[in-house]
């Protein structure tokens, strides 16, 4: 007579959805704040709706989608989950902003192998903060409990976004010319990009977290979350005229404001025009990384960028700080010199 097998349930298989639940009650009243009138119908249902009723007369809808990337692992290793969904809004809603775009709702995706509900609503809480401050609605997403598929402790993240422009306010960068200049607006620290090569550079150090950079902790030099441009930006457009924008992501300064630069024209950008950050100095230093690495790895301080005729820039540099944010000029449209388009001196 053969055994009788025991009986299997979800939970023994290694979900939890109890705990799936109770993250969606924990996060409800945090979602619920990132709310817009637009929003018809959020958290719940199989799908989320938004109605972009009659704001728009020619609206193109702009939408991106991206991580956080390994910067991740370090969130994890440091236990310290509260603001990496502050970077995810800001790397979607930032690519937006670049062709002028509003920025109307979130989704996120956030997968696990064992769901810890402290945790998630600490993630998502700060996916709901980055909401707010981009002033997008949080209107929907997608915890997944997958065992076996990570490492405990251990989660993943991608955001995807939403956003609206006027078809005759779209910005494509057509507009730039020769003697326009570039406008750098300051980072927060490296923002979510060139984090393998942070975390080689910190493990070859000896992972110094507590180390001083001029009344800063490294730790928290590293996992300061990414700065949001959306409304201040916004504000901007709607006071004069940018011919181009760029968010400074994976590729550095040399390889994302040419970007948006048509192709027969080229950047020189001046180094000296800034200071780099303590955390950016530090990484150079340790990682004895070359100056060329630099440029097309990390922001190097350098977030986001307008680019204006030469006669708005100061204009441009005023109404930023009365916004919020600190810029100043860092280089100039040319003409193209052959294959080599950017040229930092």
């Amino acid at each position: 007579m053969s055994a009788e097998k025991e009986a299997l349930t979800y939970r023994a298989a290694g979900v939890d959805i109890d705990a799936g639940e109770e993250v969606v009650e924990r996060i409800k009243p945090l979602v619920a704040r990132t709310y817009r009138r637009e929003v018809m119908a959020g958290l719940g249902g199989f799908g989320a709706l938004f109605e972009l009723g009659g704001r728009y007369r020619e609206p193109v809808l702009v939408s991106g989608t991206d991580g956080v990337g390994t910067k991740l692992k370090l969130a994890q290793t440091l236990n310290r989950h509260d603001t990496i969904g502050i970077d995810l809004v800001a790397m979607c809603v930032n690519d937006v902003l670049v062709q002028g775009a509003e920025s109307l709702f979130f989704l996120d995706y956030f997968a696990t192998g064992k769901l810890d509900v402290a945790t998630t609503v600490a993630v998502i809480g700060g996916i709901a903060q980055g909401c707010e401050l981009a002033g997008c609605a949080l209107i929907g997403g997608e915890t997944a409990e997958m065992p076996d598929m990570y490492p405990p402790g251990e989660y993943d993240l991608a955001g995807f976004c939403v956003g609206a422009v006027e078809k005759s306010a779209l910005i494509d960068g057509s507009a730039i010319q020769a003697g326009d200049v570039v406008v750098g607006i300051d980072a927060s620290g490296p923002h979510s990009n060139g984090y393998s090569l942070i975390r080689k550079i910190l493990a070859r150090a000896g992972n110094p977290f507590d180390l001083d950079l001029g009344g800063v902790r490294l730790a928290d030099a590293l996992l300061a979350p990414t700065t949001i441009y959306v409304k201040p930006i916004l504000q901007l457009l709607a006071q004069q005229a940018v011919h181009g924008m760029a968010h400074i992501t994976g590729g550095g300064l040399t390889e994302n404001i040419i970007r948006v630069v048509p192709d027969h024209l080229g950047l020189t950008l001046d180094a000296s025009s800034w200071k780099l950050p303590a955390v950016f100095d530090w990484l150079q230093r340790e990682g004895n990384v070359p100056q060329v690495e630099m440029w097309r790895t990390f922001n190097c301080g350098i977030g986001y960028s307008v680019i204006v005729g030469r006669s708005a820039a100061q204009s441009t540099i005023a109404a930023l700080a009365t916004l919020g944010l600190t810029a100043r000029v860092i280089g100039e449209v040319v003409p193209a010199r052959g294959d080599e388009r950017v040229h930092i001196g």
